[in-house]
């Protein structure tokens, strides 16, 4: 069904229908109800500390033995917080959080998987790209270039990808 047929069918209904419509699928659908839940009550600070705790808890686990080190956990909870709508402060905090993480985990434990400085690169890269089309530059410039520092001084391969993006930046 298009967009416009959509709308279409939308306007013909009476509104006590409509209504029963958007019931029926906040009950029956998560997404919509987490959609019409944080539209209501945002609690934006909540969702960044579930996020940041989920994610740290990915490199330095609390109820397991092994940490688990995956990229994909923080990339889930970005993009929600995109599909929601968060405040992109609070998104690109969670996109620089992820990477500082991931640094301090590999200071630690040296990380000797290639795919994992690639996929840190990569989320360098995406964070760098989201503050500047958010206008973000000046608030994060600090915080980016003290990434790429310690990310110099921990050797990682993937500095040719960061020297890139962080050519943005300037």
């Amino acid at each position: 069904m298009s967009k416009r047929d959509l709308k279409k069918y939308l306007t013909s209904l009476e509104k006590e229908e409509l209504e029963a419509q958007i019931l029926d699928l906040y009950t029956r659908f998560k997404n919509v109800k987490e959609f019409y839940d944080f539209v209501f009550n945002p609690k934006e600070d909540k969702l960044v500390e579930v996020a940041k705790t989920k994610i740290a808890n990915e490199y330095f686990p609390i109820n397991r033995r092994k940490p688990k080190a995956r990229r994909s956990i923080a990339q889930k909870h970005i993009k929600h917080f995109i599909e929601l709508g968060v405040n992109p402060v609070l998104t690109a905090d969670v996109m620089w959080f992820t990477i500082e993480i991931a640094q301090t985990f590999n200071q630690e434990k040296a990380v000797k998987s290639e795919a994992f400085y690639k996929s840190m690169a990569k989320s360098f890269e995406e964070a760098v790209k989201f503050s500047i089309q958010h206008q973000l530059l000046t608030d994060y410039k600090t915080r980016i270039v003290a990434i790429y520092q310690e990310a110099k001084a921990q050797k990682w391969s993937s500095l040719p990808i960061m020297e890139t993006a962080l050519d943005m930046v300037d």
